[in-house]
């Protein structure tokens, strides 16, 4: 019997952003449904490539072997495919011995509504209506965007890296900024407000049970010194003192502390970046999702105030028989 999802970090992720599914979707856009259909029948003992999001959930599902007891995390699949076409995609799972089981087929909808049901902390999808609705519907999801995939095997340590306005914390401070677009205005609202912590972000669930985990992995040091940590936690933000305080008060408040902090005062965040390497960075603004040698996994999360003008449109349901939809749909 499956350990109760309710007491798991679920992350939710689209085959999109799992697997590099390039030639399935340009099968799918330019020749149809049922070419795309063979095409799978066709290929379904080739696993796809691995996706953006692949190092980073091989690692997040590792969490598992080293507490075999509380199995803490799990992944699951949230699909537009049908059953039918989703078989490539599970057996491409099992090639690559991913420990995921639970899984929900759309049949060419979206799978943004089923994000709760699941107990999901994130929904990770290369899908940007999905991931727009999703947001609007304040649930937790990042757009994975295209990166050159480098899955280094025998780095096991799993490395994830934060903004803070607008992704752990709401938009609050950013909306002041950008009502005047004064730095010195923002600087003086954050200083007054720096004893009162934020509200929580979309991704704020994830950031505190991803800081359980290290509390977990604090406890098994105390018990065995020679184990090695999996979890790595970081913040990069574009704040620098004094509106850092601010940051401090809000984590500390939730009793959750990164293991390492970066303000940046709006330094280009890939220098930090490209050092650190995280195997996801999550930010709201898509300026700040650039990697000279593009090659960082980068995750938009379209919410707050940065993202009000360009936020695309929701309206995005595929018309096709529901055991014909596609996977180029994620």
């Amino acid at each position: 019997m499956p350990y109760p999802i309710e007491k798991k970090l679920v992350v939710g992720v689209a085959s999109s952003a799992l697997f590099d599914l390039a030639v399935s979707d340009d099968i799918y856009e330019n020749q149809g449904v049922e070419a795309y259909r063979q095409h799978q029948e066709q290929n379904i003992d080739a696993p796809f490539a691995k996706g953006v999001a692949f190092p980073f959930i091989r690692r997040f599902l590792s969490i598992n072997k080293a507490f075999p007891e509380q199995l803490p995390v799990e992944v699951v699949l949230l699909s537009r495919n049908s059953p039918e076409t989703g078989l490539r995609v599970f057996r491409s799972i099992n090639h690559y011995g991913l420990d995921i089981t639970r899984a929900a087929f759309m049949s060419g909808r979206s799978p943004y509504e089923y994000i709760p049901a699941f107990n999901a902390s994130l929904f990770l999808s290369a899908h940007e209506p999905d991931v727009q609705r999703a947001i609007d519907a304040s649930y937790p999801a990042g757009l994975v965007l295209p990166t050159r995939i480098v899955d280094d095997e025998i780095d096991t340590e799993l490395r994830v890296a934060f903004d803070f306005d607008g992704v752990i914390a709401d938009d609050e401070a950013e909306s002041v900024y950008k009502r005047n677009d004064n730095l010195d205005d923002f600087q003086d609202y954050e200083r007054a407000h720096q004893a009162i912590p934020h509200q929580p972000g979309p991704l704020a669930d994830l950031f505190r049970k991803l800081s359980l985990i290290r509390t977990l992995e604090d406890e098994k040091i105390a018990q065995c010194p020679d184990y090695q940590r999996i979890l790595r936690i970081a913040i990069v933000t574009a704040r620098n003192a004094p509106s850092h305080e601010r940051v401090v008060t809000t984590l500390k408040n939730w009793g959750v502390s990164p293991d390492e902090s970066f303000f940046l005062g709006g330094m280009e965040k890939a220098r930090v970046l490209s050092i650190l390497r995280p195997h996801m960075f999550f930010d709201d603004q898509r300026s700040h999702l650039q990697s000279p040698a593009g090659n960082l996994p980068m995750v938009h999360v379209p919410f707050g105030v940065a993202n009000k003008a360009v936020a695309p449109p929701a309206s995005d349901e595929v018309a096709v028989p529901a055991s014909d939809a596609g996977a180029g749909l994620a």
